[in-house]
């Protein structure tokens, strides 16, 4: 049974009443406070305070204070009088007390849930509101973007007419020019042969009397060695026609040498062919275009070179999530191209999404298997940039892996050399705290 409290003090205004009850050595945060519009309650184990109050009284403007080892209450009453008295004038009717209190209680319930449903219909209209301004909001965003849209359509393709036509201009300037060079080159060359012909024709005929003076004095020699033969008249007539049957001079040659064209820098004898074909079917697959099923994309969005371009262009304005947007999209056209991921890990590492960093390196270097020459420095980046992610993690082993990988890339980097012996000693730092604990 609960002890009543009887010690309690009470006084009033025409318009408030004050009570004070003592609580007894018991901790405030025990006593628990009800006040309806006739009946007060203050309990706090083993105590309780409890009266049916004389006339009503307005409980959402009343109040009660907890503190010094005192609850405080103050009753704003309905009607500005002064009540002569506290409690009810039938307060000994216990049954009559019992149906107030049931009142009291069931009248608090009843407007608990009101307050309740109040405040989820305040909250379904305030979300609703929310939603309607959020609308407003997002039409408004998306007619100024489609404005924008518009602008840079128009003013793209005036760029592309005017380019266009500057190109045009150039390509028949250029025409002109080329017309006019190869008219000149003709005239020069026809100039120059007419004199070609005519010296070469003077040194065949020089070289012609020469030969056949010089066969001419053999053939009289030759015919002058027979024993026992009758010399013979060697005219130069004669000897002239003899030579010129032979076929003159032989024009110069050249011989044209051809090697078998190869992408990569090795020679045959030091590549590994089945890993260059690879790489070399991966770099076709990689360069393959996929269409986006979007109709909000305009039709240069879906260009995976403007995409790129684009995104340096956001990266160097320090619009980095811009940079991960249209690195993201350009992904979604071209999902096999390793380049794209690499860079989408250095957008997350500036925005301390490391996890994602660690994600888009693990997905570049898997793309570039088979490892060979032509990919070694795009290794070397998604490596570092893992690394990275890995130490800012304090990961170190694993970053550790990743710089020992990009040593042997690049063995004779001095600075890659000297982080890689930090994080070794911070390793080894690690391992001697956990030896000691």
């Amino acid at each position: 049974m609960p002890i009543l409290v009887k010690d309690y003090k009470w006084s009033e205004t025409p318009t408030h009443i004050h009570i004070q009850v003592p609580l007894k050595g018991v901790k405030s945060s025990k006593a628990d406070v009800f006040c309806g519009e006739e009946f007060i309650k203050v309990h706090y184990p083993p105590y309780l305070f409890e009266v049916l109050l004389y006339k009503r009284v307005d409980d959402v403007k009343s109040s009660a204070v907890i503190r010094d080892n005192l609850v405080s209450l103050t009753l704003v009453k309905c009607e500005e009088e002064t009540w002569g008295r506290l409690v009810s004038t039938r307060a000994d009717d216990k049954k009559f007390v019992l149906a107030k209190k049931i009142e009291a209680l069931e009248a608090a319930q009843k407007k608990k849930e009101e307050e309740v449903e109040n405040r989820k219909v305040e909250k379904d209209r305030t979300k609703k509101y929310t939603v309607n301004e959020m609308l407003k909001l997002e039409q408004g965003a998306r007619a100024r973007i489609e404005d924008i849209k518009t602008e840079e359509r128009t003013r793209t393709e005036r760029e592309l007419q005017e380019w266009k036509a500057k190109k045009k201009i150039e390509a028949e300037q250029q025409l002109l020019a080329e017309i006019d060079a190869i008219k000149t080159t003709k005239l020069q060359q026809t100039t120059a042969r007419d004199e070609v012909i005519f010296k070469s024709a003077d040194v065949i005929f020089k070289s012609a009397d020469v030969i056949v003076e010089e066969d001419v004095d053999a053939e009289v020699k030759k015919e002058s060695r027979k024993p026992d033969a009758t010399v013979k008249e060697v005219t130069t007539k004669e000897a002239t026609a003899k030579v010129r049957k032979s076929g003159g001079i032989r024009e110069n040659s050249s011989i044209k040498v051809s090697f078998t064209p190869r992408v990569f820098p090795t020679p045959v004898r030091e590549s590994k062919t089945l890993e260059e074909n690879e790489w070399l079917e991966k770099q076709a697959l990689a360069r393959k275009t996929y269409v986006v099923d979007d109709p909000d994309l305009q039709q240069h969005e879906q260009d995976p070179d403007w995409l790129i371009d684009k995104a340096n262009q956001l990266f160097g304005a320090g619009d980095i999530q811009g940079a991960v947007n249209a690195y993201t999209l350009a992904i979604r056209v071209r999902p096999h191209m390793p380049l794209l991921y690499t860079n989408r890990a250095a957008c997350h590492l500036k925005l301390r999404n490391l996890y994602k960093s660690l994600d888009d390196s693990s997905k570049a270097l898997e793309l570039m298997k088979p490892e060979v020459d032509e990919n070694a420095k795009l290794r070397l980046k998604s490596h570092m940039r893992r690394a990275t992610a890995f130490c800012e993690l304090e990961l170190y082993v694993e970053a550790l892996q990743d710089y020992e990988a990009a040593l042997k890339i690049e063995p004779k980097n001095e600075a890659l050399k000297e982080d890689a012996k930090k994080i070794r000693k911070v390793i080894q730092s690690n391992n001697d705290d956990d030896d000691e604990t």
